[in-house]
């Protein structure tokens, strides 16, 4: 503020400040010195040594040093003139080019990239496939106790019976058992079917893993208040890990020598392998969520001081599978064999439409783009113009079936013979070591203390039996690329000859037009009337099979 007796104001500031801005100007002038020094230019022009007076032969050292001057000044000057004519000779020849019939380099690299990226693409694909097969070889390699998880959903259609076959035929004889995930999204009368029919077959184990874990340092952080309060959620709750833990614990005592059990973790994709590490270990130790294949090798959690859990990646599904069994666990949307529309139209079949209508709240639909369509008005997923997003709709049903949200069973068949690679002897020699009693008292207090849903409000779904999966690298389907070299050359070959080409000039004919030819003319000049569209329900995913041209997409055409 201006002082009134002053003419001027007052520079003066406090110290503090005075002090601040001089640090400032010391560090922005260090970066600028640290900056020139790491582009090597110097502020500072370099100044010729001057030859002192009492040097002998002063005029002549001058004149050399004047001389060598010129000649460097001459040497750029023309080292400048011979860029200056490559640059033109380079702008000549590239004009020349396409007029010779020469193909242009710029666009052979260009065509050479779209060949590298279309095979670099199919390669990564199939090396993603082919590095988790031998990631879940390694697995089971190196374990002593093999833990399939199974989707208490879908149990059946959980079990890879070429991994179980792999696995007991194994020459260091490891145990395999069975761990029935997402118990709390079964209703128990059904859970009890199928803890019933597994247990005849290998000793299975319940469990429902904890969803609101978080790493270690972030429990430290908690430790440390006075005041910690627990989470007694539906989310945070984890059941069947003592049991599990006391049975592995056990096992590891019996074992001789001081080298630790080790327990491999494998099954399909988003059963929940990762999520039962981390509520065994009650930390964020792996890496989980609601997309799929996000383990993609093993990785090793220490339990306790005798017991250590690998965790391994997804089987990889044959393609021999039914569309069924693909579409439940979503295996070819995730490898975009499919579309997410596919997908659901298939899943639909299999299921109960009133249940379906239950769950979602839903009226009666026809067919699956009508369900698609409602239920994306219903979560507000609109494209431009108001125009329902059903392919955002169908991932999210997808994502509903394939995480832990959906309550959906399937009915446990009734007991049959075993499979061929087991037998009674094998089943028992599976339960040798085991306090079979304490496994199943274990079990039934687990089905009495979850809160399960009722039958009612469960979808009921139609399970088509055992999930084939590959584990042979030799197995994996052959994947032809999509361009090959004698089609870059043919598409090369017939680019010259059109660039080749040049057609006659046509001879303009005069023509007479009469005031009638005028008028007609003028009409078909005038821009045609917007006619209005009808919305049609028709299911596009039924239409995506038939080769008509007709056939008309409102997510990409009406827009």
């Amino acid at each position: 503020m201006k002082r009134p007796k002053l003419k001027k104001a007052s520079k003066r500031v406090s110290c503090a400040k005075r002090f601040k801005i001089q640090k400032k100007v010391r560090e922005h002038n260090r970066k600028l010195k640290k900056a020139a020094k790491k582009t090597g230019i110097s502020r500072k022009p370099k100044q010729d040594v001057a030859v002192p007076n009492s040097a002998p032969f002063k005029e002549e050292v001058l004149r050399e040093a004047e001389q060598r001057k010129q000649e460097l000044e001459a040497l750029k000057e023309q080292n400048k003139i011979v860029k200056k004519q490559e640059r033109a000779a380079k702008r000549k020849e590239g004009k020349e080019a396409p007029s010779a019939g020469v193909e242009p380099a710029a666009k052979k690299a260009k065509k050479g990239t779209k060949v590298r990226e279309a095979r670099a693409a199919v390669a990564k694909e199939k090396s993603a496939k082919t590095f988790k097969c031998c990631e879940l070889n390694k697995v089971i390699e190196a374990s002593d106790v093999i833990v399939e998880v199974l989707d208490a959903r879908d149990p059946l259609g959980c079990r890879c019976p070429q991994l179980e076959e792999t696995v007991l035929k194994h020459e260091g004889k490891k145990k395999l058992f069975f761990i029935l995930n997402k118990i709390d999204l079964v209703p128990k009368d059904n859970l009890e079917k199928w803890v019933g029919y597994l247990e005849a077959e290998c000793p299975t184990f319940l469990f429902k893993a904890s969803m609101q874990l978080k790493d270690r340092t972030v429990s430290q952080k908690k430790q440390r208040g006075t005041n910690a309060v627990l989470d007694h959620s539906r989310a945070a709750s984890c059941f069947g890990r003592d049991c599990l833990l006391q049975t592995l614990t056990e096992l590891a005592n019996k074992k001789d020598g001081e080298t630790m059990l080790k327990v491999g973790v494998v099954g399909f994709p988003n059963v929940g392998k990762s999520s039962i590490i981390n509520s065994l270990k009650e930390i964020r130790a792996c890496h989980v969520g609601l997309q799929r294949g996000l383990t993609r090798c093993m990785q090793e959690v220490h339990i306790t001081k005798t017991v250590k859990m690998i965790d391994s990646p997804g089987i990889v599904a044959a393609p021999s599978n039914p569309g069924d069994v693909m579409a439940l666990r979503s295996l070819q949307v995730e490898e975009k064999e499919e579309s997410p529309l596919e997908a659901v139209r298939t899943l639909l079949k299999q299921c109960n439409q009133q249940h379906i209508m239950l769950q979602y709240n839903v009226p009666n639909y026809r067919n699956s783009l009508e369900f698609l369509t409602t239920l994306a008005k219903k979560r507000g997923f609109l494209q431009k113009g108001g125009i329902p997003n059903t392919e955002l709709a169908a991932t999210t049903f997808l994502n509903d079936w394939t995480g832990a949200k959906l309550s959906y069973h399937s009915r446990a068949p009734e007991r049959q013979a075993l499979p061929s690679y087991l037998s009674d002897a094998i089943v028992t020699e599976l339960q040798s070591g085991l306090n079979m009693d304490m496994v199943r008292e274990g079990n039934q207090i687990i089905i009495k203390g979850v809160r399960s849903p009722n039958l009612a409000s469960s979808i009921s779904y139609s399970s088509k039996g055992p999930t084939a999966g590959v584990l042979n690298v030799s197995e994996l389907p052959k994947e032809t690329t999509v361009t090959t070299e004698a089609e870059t050359d043919m598409t090369a070959s017939t680019d010259e000859l059109v660039s080749t080409f040049k057609p006659e000039a046509e001879i303009p004919i005069p023509k007479m037009e009469t005031p009638i030819q005028e008028s007609t003319q003028k009409r078909e000049d005038k821009p045609t009337k917007e006619t209005k569209v009808k919305f049609v329900n028709v299911d596009l995913t039924s239409m995506q099979h038939n080769n008509d041209d007709d056939a008309y997409d409102f997510n990409t055409d009406f827009v």
